[in-house]
């Protein structure tokens, strides 16, 4: 029997020091109600390269497996890239905007190949905030750090009345947020709204807390895979830094 129910799939990514050592891992919940856990690590990475990594595992699994796709995740940097930037590096060849080489080239190239494998119009890409008691972020957040840490973690593979987690219980809203893109092609993470407690940036894979937007936008100006975002307190600041696999003490 047919059901016009989507695999959902939530993926994650993080790195320690970043660079460092990192994790990644995977739910993967099929209309049938099997869940499948996956992860995984390296000893030398970046958290980019986890949260595109996680990304590529999952669909690699799913490769040969029919039906709608659903990814949830973190990372404003996988959805936009692999919805957005990606069809412009492609046609510049493999170039940013400023001319300069597409920083992890090799997994954005395996990503869209997987994305464009499947049929048109069967995959979709939703974006659920980190560290705020979605089950089934923090089950793969839970995943990729135990590999980046302990290189290892124990997976479920079982019915999903037996799993133990509410890994359905998923938001109404999984919009991207609105975010403000610097000149150059920087990949941001947008502004929030309300007053500005910091100003953080990533680039290169080292973060950095500024006073000022004009500071954190002359970091991120032109600089390809840089991320951006404004912190309206120091909670909100530390939650950033760890969806982006950075202990709040880093900056």
């Amino acid at each position: 029997m047919t059901t016009t129910h989507p695999i959902v799939v939530f993926t994650d990514g993080a790195s320690k020091r970043n660079p460092g050592p990192g994790g990644w891992g995977v739910v993967i919940v099929t209309p049938d109600g099997h869940v499948t856990e996956l992860g995984g690590g390296a000893a030398l990475t970046t958290n980019n390269k986890m949260e595109l990594t996680g990304a590529i595992e999952a669909l690699t699994r799913l490769r040969d497996v029919p039906g709608k796709v659903a990814v949830y995740t973190d990372s404003t940097y996988v959805i936009q890239g692999i919805e957005s930037w990606v069809h412009n590096w492609k046609r510049r060849g493999w170039r940013t905007a400023t001319g300069g080489e597409v920083l992890n080239r090799e997994l954005w190239e395996a990503l869209a190949a997987l994305t464009a494998a499947r049929p048109p119009r069967s995959m979709t890409w939703h974006y659920v905030r980190g560290h705020v008691g979605i089950p089934g972020n923090e089950r793969v957040d839970a995943i990729a750090d135990a590999f980046a840490v302990k290189g290892r973690a124990d997976l479920y593979d079982g019915p999903l009345a037996h799993y133990g987690i509410a890994i359905l219980d998923i938001p109404d809203d999984t919009s991207v947020p609105a975010r403000s893109k610097p000149a150059g092609g920087a990949a941001g993470n947008g502004r929030s709204k309300g007053p500005a407690y910091s100003y953080l940036s990533v680039v290169d894979g080292r973060p950095m807390k500024h006073a000022t937007w004009a500071d954190c936008e002359r970091r991120v100006k032109g600089r390809s895979g840089a991320r951006f975002k404004k912190a309206t307190s120091d909670v909100d600041q530390a939650a950033i830094l760890r969806s982006w696999g950075f202990d709040p003490g880093a900056v």
